[in-house]
């Protein structure tokens, strides 16, 4: 699938424990019903078995409705399932061994907090780099915070789109302005809400606003 810079305006990173009743397939199409343009499954904890299961499951529903569908870290689950890509960190599976696996049609994105990290990815066949985190998060307690200048600086050094990441929310969302981002990366503000096609709706129309 060739990357299109647009899919990227509200990508929505999963997570299983924040949800109640639903089961995550069903979360994952009240996001895309809400106006979810990317889906990421991330899953830390789960075996290959398993991971692969709840892979296939999620990618039925992004398949339906033709939504960029990549897995975190797991190349060879990514693989299995003929997902769309891949997103990994810098310490993670060199992307040169992602793409030899999975070819170069697939989708793969890197994490950066440097200009320099963010220079090499797109030097090393990138497609599009995550940057943050933007905003504290309580779902990566490790992360460092990425000044707004710094974000500014990633989005001017490199040619391929630039997701913001990490702590964002309808709060502050619209302080990204002007950051030359080509769409924002969030698990909280639409899994851990009650509704989830309405905070996806929500959340939607206010990056709209700066992200044109």
């Amino acid at each position: 699938m060739k990357l299109d810079n647009k899919a990227l305006l509200l990508y929505a990173i999963t997570d299983r424990t924040w949800l109640k009743e639903k089961t995550l397939p069903e979360a994952v199409e009240e996001a895309i019903l809400g106006g979810a343009t990317f889906i990421q499954l991330r899953e830390k904890n789960l075996g290959y078995e398993e991971f692969f299961k709840i892979a296939g499951e999620v990618k039925t529903v992004t398949d339906k409705y033709n939504i960029p569908f990549v897995i975190n870290d797991n190349v060879d689950v990514a693989a299995s399932i003929d997902a769309d890509g891949v997103h990994i960190g810098q310490s993670d599976e060199e992307i040169k061994t992602a793409r030899e696996k999975l070819g170069f049609n697939k989708i793969i994105g890197l994490s950066a907090v440097t200009v320099e990290d963010a220079i090499k990815a797109e030097q090393s066949g990138a497609d599009y780099i995550g940057v943050g985190a933007v905003f504290n998060t309580s779902t990566k307690l490790d992360a460092d915070t990425v000044l707004f200048e710094t974000l500014k600086e990633i989005c001017d050094a490199v040619s391929i789109p630039v997701v913001a990441i990490g702590g964002i929310s309808k709060d502050n969302v619209l302080e990204l302005v002007d950051t030359g981002i080509a769409g924002i990366s969030v698990v909280s503000a639409i899994f851990a809400q009650d509704n989830i096609r309405n905070a996806t709706s929500e959340l939607l129309k206010l990056t709209k606003q700066i992200i044109k």
